[in-house]
């Protein structure tokens, strides 16, 4: 199989990326086999899912974080947010308190064993990454990958309903 080299996928010419479908391929394999592999360290180095670490780290970092907020800032649905989440609640690494301002929701906290999880999945998330992403290019493909991101999220492309 034939991969662009990332100085050409990068690279614009005439204003066109050399073979859009082939890049959104490699995009997306690239991403599937990283996600796994991290999820795969995550998993036998700490009992947890890369999906359940990422919660972890979007609910830490939120202030007063719902499901419906956790669903928009992850991109996938409210459904399985809320599973995700009673899982992590069954785990003890999440609670779940009532939202003084909206009765209807709760609000979502990671808790003190949630957070010794956190910070040491956090290690060997970084270290994961680090191992795969330590391109000299990496940096112009971040920033690439955020445009796109906000080019999408701005035009609300591909938000998950349900």
């Amino acid at each position: 199989m034939n991969f662009l080299p990332w100085n050409v996928l990068l690279r614009k010419q005439s204003g066109n990326v050399t073979d859009l479908p082939h890049v959104f391929s490699d995009l997306v394999r690239a991403e599937t086999r990283l996600y796994n592999g991290v999820d795969a360290r995550l998993r036998n180095e700490h009992g947890l899912a890369a999906s359940q670490y990422l919660f972890l780290r979007a609910i830490n970092d939120m202030d007063k974080c719902r499901v419906n907020d956790l669903a928009r800032a992850i991109a996938i649905t409210v459904g399985a947010v809320s599973k995700g989440v009673d899982r992590l609640e069954a785990a003890g690494w999440v609670s779940r308190r009532p939202n003084p301002e909206n009765r209807r929701s709760s609000l979502l906290e990671v808790t003190p064993a949630g957070r010794v999880k956190l910070e040491a999945a956090t290690v060997t998330f970084q270290d994961a990454l680090e191992k795969w992403l330590d391109n000299p290019a990496i940096e112009q493909l971040a920033a690439s990958l955020a445009v796109l991101r906000g080019e999408l999220e701005a035009a609300d492309v591909g938000r998950p309903i349900g």
